[in-house]
């Protein structure tokens, strides 16, 4: 008889993590680390994305969720990918107010274990960030349609489809009626799913 498969929802893999299981970080990792990647590549900005790596962002969202996970409860489905969204915009600000100034020291970036880096943080997954991010063409594809379109189309697309935001809680980010938004998100995603089906035809 076979063993059982660990559980694998996020909640199940909290769980685990809280437990002292390694393996069960590097699964939330893999889960997450797409979306959470393409929702810090569009907060950081065209300046910061010229200085810094969306990698090393992603690995600092990481490790600080990871040191700030006893605090975290959660709720609902969707609530842990809007608290690291959380913390991905205080990485992001963080990292723009010290390249601002010119200030950041190497010591403060936190970098993952590695042959060049064997001082750094035990990995969460034997292969790379920079890899992971790399070797998703589906999201390299995404950022490249998303790109195309308006920015409020984006914008919408991104807060609702990767951060996970109700109607009313992109209304109120965005200081839009409620109505306004659930039109605006509609239109966004049929041009989106436009532009997919012309592609397919190309």
């Amino acid at each position: 008889m076979s063993p059982e498969p660990m559980p694998t929802s996020t909640f199940a893999l909290l769980d685990r993590i809280r437990a002292g299981d390694q393996e069960a970080f590097t699964s939330l990792f893999r889960k997450y680390s797409p979306r959470v990647a393409l929702l810090i590549h569009y907060k950081m900005g065209p300046e910061l994305l010229g200085r810094v790596e969306v990698d090393d962002l992603l690995q600092e969202t990481f490790l600080a969720a990871l040191g700030q996970l006893e605090g975290f409860t959660y709720r609902s489905p969707g609530s842990f990918m809007r608290w690291l969204s959380r913390i991905a915009d205080h990485v992001v600000v963080d990292a723009a107010r010290f390249h601002g100034r010119q200030k950041r020291k190497p010591p403060e970036m936190q970098r993952f274990r590695s042959e060049s880096n064997p001082g750094g943080a035990v990995p969460v997954d034997s292969t790379t960030p920079s890899r992971i991010f790399a070797g998703k063409e589906r999201l390299q594809h995404t950022l490249e349609k998303l790109d195309q379109l308006p920015e409020d189309y984006r914008q919408v697309i991104v807060l609702a489809k990767v951060e996970g935001l109700s109607t009313q809680a992109i209304a109120e980010r965005l200081g839009r009626s409620r109505q306004n938004v659930a039109v605006l998100l509609h239109r966004a995603v049929q041009r989106l799913r436009a532009m997919g089906r012309n592609s397919e035809q190309q």
